[in-house]
Parts: structure tokens; C-alpha cells; sequence
């Protein structure tokens, strides 16, 4: 059993979004069992949530619930904690030899608050210059939604999508500034409604400040 000490030292760290890994914790057997197992198991503990709230399970509305949030938990929203979902990304050489920067913006994400499942959700904007590699713009957004698809907390997901990119892409030439609203501080604990958090990461060229100004301006002519 917890410690009243060990249960306020993780409302702590939950009310502050604090990550302990840039990784995201997974056991070594989470792919032991099949996705089929997975949401039986989850079925039968969210019938006992709803069960516990006093919940009238017979009720034709509510009957087939906890089927449905296990089948939404496994197969859409945290789809991505699955290496097999992970999309297939090609890169090309770059034969026009565009060097500038390439930008992709406002890529619409929806991740979960790994501290209160609840919903983040925001805009993630790309920007990179091409030391040889260039990719295709539509798997920008695939990577960005493969990381937002597990619980998360917010720097972890913009580091995943910034390293993700460098290793693709073959380059430290990356930039990655996210935004988001945070359901648990909107809907619970301070109940702030107008709020939001952003995030950047950067590397290589990115590291001066003129580049950096220069994919900022490029944003703000969206």
C-alpha cells in the first residue's frame, strides 16, 4: 500500500506535469499478450469503474462501454505506444537541391494527459533544412500523430518528435514548436479555460537565433 507521503508526492508531480523519462515508460512484456487479451482485460476493469460510480450497467446505453473504451484505448488513442503502428517513413535523396527551409505548420494533434487521461490537444509546427534528405510532407503529420497517440506529457512528446525527425531525416537542422490546451488544467484544479502551453526544440542551424526568427516570421504569414 502507498504512503499518504508517496500519494501526495504523485499529486505533485502530476499538478506540475512533470515527466520522469524522455522516453515513454513501457514494460519489456508490453506487447506479450495480443490486442484482442489487451481489451478483454480492459473491458472488464472499466465495467468495475463504472460499476463502482453506481452506474446502471443493464442500461442499454451504458452496456457496451466498456467494450468501447477498451477498443478506443488499444486501437485509436494510444495506438501509438505500439511499435507496429509506427508509420513506415521513406526519405529522398534531394536532387533539386533545395537548401532553405522547408516548414510545415499548424499540424493539428490530439495526445493524453498521462497524469489525468485527459485530452491535449494543439497544433505542432515543422521546420527543417535539408542536408541531403528531404521528406514527404504528409508523414510530418503521421510522425506527430504516432507520438501523440500514448499518454504523454508535453516536452516529451514535441523531444520524440524533434529526435524522430533528426534520425530520418539525417540532420541536426530540426525545429519543432508545439501548442496546446491541457483539459486537466481547463476542466479540473484551476479550471482555466484560456491557457495554453507551448514548447520548442531546436537544433543545428536552428541554434542562431536569425534562423530561428526566420522560421517564426514564416509562421506568422499562415
Amino acid at each position: 500500500m502507498e504512503t499518504t507521503i508517496e500519494k501526495e508526492l504523485y499529486e505533485i508531480l502530476g499538478d506540475n506535469h512533470q515527466m520522469t523519462s524522455a522516453e515513454t515508460p513501457m514494460r519489456e512484456d508490453s506487447f506479450v499478450k495480443s490486442d484482442e487479451d489487451k481489451m478483454k482485460v480492459i473491458e472488464g476493469h472499466f465495467y468495475q469503474i463504472m460499476h463502482e460510480m453506481g452506474m446502471d450497467m443493464t442500461d442499454d446505453s451504458l452496456r457496451g462501454t466498456p467494450h468501447r473504451v477498451a477498443k478506443m484505448f488499444i486501437k485509436e488513442i494510444f495506438s501509438g505506444l505500439n511499435p507496429a503502428a509506427k508509420p513506415k517513413i521513406s526519405v529522398f535523396d534531394n536532387s533539386y537541391h533545395y537548401d532553405k527551409m522547408l516548414v510545415e505548420a499548424n499540424i493539428s494533434f490530439n495526445s493524453t494527459c498521462e497524469h489525468h487521461f485527459l485530452p491535449i490537444t494543439g497544433k505542432a509546427h515543422i521546420g527543417y533544412i535539408s542536408s541531403g534528405k528531404v521528406i514527404g510532407l504528409s508523414k510530418l503529420n503521421r510522425i506527430v500523430d504516432y507520438y501523440s497517440r500514448r499518454p504523454q506529457v508535453q516536452e516529451r512528446l514535441i523531444m520524440q518528435i524533434f529526435n524522430e525527425l533528426k534520425s530520418v531525416l539525417e540532420t541536426e537542422n530540426v525545429i519543432v514548436v508545439m501548442e496546446a490546451k491541457h483539459l486537466c488544467v481547463s476542466s479540473r484544479g484551476i479550471k482555466d479555460e484560456s491557457s495554453f502551453t507551448s514548447t520548442i526544440q531546436y537544433g543545428g542551424v536552428f541554434n542562431e537565433k536569425e534562423n530561428r526568427n526566420d522560421f517564426f516570421n514564416l509562421l506568422k504569414s499562415e
